[in-house]
């Protein structure tokens, strides 16, 4: 069977998903698609182009939704794809989401989300300070879901049981208080919590009323 780049880099994400990204290396991936790792040049020119092109793969992977013509329900469609796409492979989706990738798999996103917020009428350079805001969330959330652990992500009760009664015990107030909701996370409850916040920021400043527009 031929080797190509999609072949490699498809099994560079089978590495990635199974070792983590520190796992990775050209001699082992040479291994897994069973040529010698000079063979790989062939493809790509080294490690960083493999790590690019496997975020750029699972980019490739996740669907862009229809805009409806609704910039809030786009932003939140395309929110929720890129979130599934980088859950569905956890140790892949630290690269996609702090590499910078250039090519139009990657950029097509970017468009979909600029265009929606262009539609909402902000201007070209507030979309993308939007654009960011939702990506910087984007990233702390989903970092957050696929690097926690059972007891944080409420699978251990025991754990997360230990973990309240060390908030409970804590001299400070607020901490003891809340100790019952700090103890774990409930990730999709967390992720809509705080896109809402998001959206409801940007309709508050598209309207004209927030920080730095007239009234």
């Amino acid at each position: 069977m031929k080797l190509t780049r999609e072949k490699v880099l498809a099994a560079a994400l089978v590495l990635v998903e199974e070792n983590g990204v520190q796992g990775l290396s050209m001699r082992k991936l040479a291994a897994a698609v069973g040529v010698e790792a000079m063979s790989l040049y062939n493809h790509v020119p080294n490690k960083d182009a493999v790590i690019d092109g496997i975020a750029e793969l699972v980019i490739r992977r996740m669907a862009l939704p229809e805009p409806t013509g609704d910039w809030k329900a786009d932003l939140r469609q395309l929110a929720n794809a890129f979130r599934a796409a980088a859950t569905r492979y956890p140790h892949a989706a630290g690269l996609v989401l702090t590499r910078q990738l250039g090519s139009n798999a990657s950029l097509a996103g970017t468009n979909a989300a600029l265009s929606a917020l262009r539609g909402a009428g902000f201007d070209a350079e507030e979309a993308v300070h939007a654009l960011r805001a939702v990506l910087a969330f984007l990233v702390g959330t989903v970092l957050r879901e696929v690097e926690s652990g059972p007891a944080f992500d409420g699978a251990d009760p025991v754990g997360v049981a230990q973990r309240e009664a060390e908030l409970l015990a804590s001299p400070f107030p607020a901490v003891a208080e809340s100790a019952p909701f700090l103890a774990s996370c409930e990730h999709d409850r967390e992720y809509e919590f705080g896109l809402d916040l998001l959206l409801a920021a940007l309709e508050f400043r598209r309207t004209g009323s927030g920080p730095g527009r007239s009234s």
